[in-house]
């Protein structure tokens, strides 16, 4: 149930070690972009995990102070969790263990568990890869809408709970200068931000190609005739990847925020931990 992070130990993942744990097999936000759709069967039809309680409860009781980063392939707060609660009764094993807490999510519903995240050291990652909900609708079509997580994160951070911002993915044409996002972020009390471009898969490339057909023919040349392929993905070029991460870090360092890329080879960049786990050190 609670596996080592990224172990493959992949050159681009610039992580400190840490484990990760999903309650849920797929995810109900039904994300265009999701790149997990490629590995996991019916991703898009969201299910816990099997005998999620009772396994946790016995692996929680040998941890030993590591991070358990919740969630890295499916969002721990899909909507279906508004009905189970497993999120939360997974937050009550994990309070009473010896661990730090790192949640990913795109939603809201998190701020449901603040009490939880008190009585852990914890930190909240929020996805919000754009301030225009219109968009938002659009490559996250049943994830709350992005002003849901702009209030969601001023309220994690009035609770005390440290909070970070990822913008992911960022493609082009489409959200790739996030200015006001940032200047509102920060002054929302945010610390950290993240950025990760879109890469390109056959599932979730045509998925963007039906959804917003114009922005894909832009974006074409760009990943199929400049593109890299690395692994199983298709990058962006790496000086235009650069460029839109030079930019982020420029609009961070100016307005007082840490930042760090995620997967994109260019970790030179990066002002602290590209995953805001530094926060779990950190007080907002």
């Amino acid at each position: 149930m609670i596996s080592e992070f990224d172990p493959w130990h992949s050159k681009l993942c610039t992580c400190p070690p840490k484990l990760t744990f999903n309650p849920y097999t797929g995810c109900d936000h039904t994300c265009i972009y999701c790149y997990a759709t490629s590995y996991v069967p019916k991703f898009y039809t969201c299910r816990p995990k099997k005998d999620l309680i009772p396994k946790l409860r016995r692996e929680a009781v040998k941890l030993k102070g590591e991070i358990v980063s919740i969630a890295n392939s499916s969002d721990p707060y899909p909507n279906l969790e508004a009905k189970t609660g497993l999120m939360r009764k997974c937050l009550q094993i994990l309070s009473q263990s010896n661990c730090k807490v790192q949640i990913i999510t795109k939603s809201n519903l998190v701020t449901r568990d603040t009490d939880l995240l008190k009585k852990t050291p914890s930190t909240v990652s929020l996805t919000i890869t754009t301030d225009n909900d219109e968009t938002a609708k659009t490559i996250e079509p049943h994830a709350p809408p992005s002003t849901a997580r702009l209030e969601a994160a001023e309220t994690l951070i009035a609770h005390g709970i440290p909070t970070s911002v990822r913008i992911d993915p960022i493609i082009p044409f489409l959200n790739d200068n996030p200015q006001q996002l940032i200047k509102t972020i920060a002054a929302i009390g945010i610390k950290h931000v993240t950025g990760s471009t879109y890469k390109a898969k056959p599932d979730n490339w045509q998925r963007l190609n039906e959804a917003l057909p114009k922005t894909a023919e832009k974006l074409k040349p760009l990943y199929f005739e400049k593109g890299e392929k690395t692994g199983r993905y298709i990058y962006l070029p790496k000086e235009l990847r650069f460029e839109l991460m030079k930019n982020i870090r420029a609009l961070a360092d100016k307005h007082g925020l840490k930042f760090g890329t995620c997967r994109e080879g260019l970790s030179h960049l990066n002002t602290a931990s590209c995953d805001g786990s530094w926060l779990l050190g950190a007080s907002t």
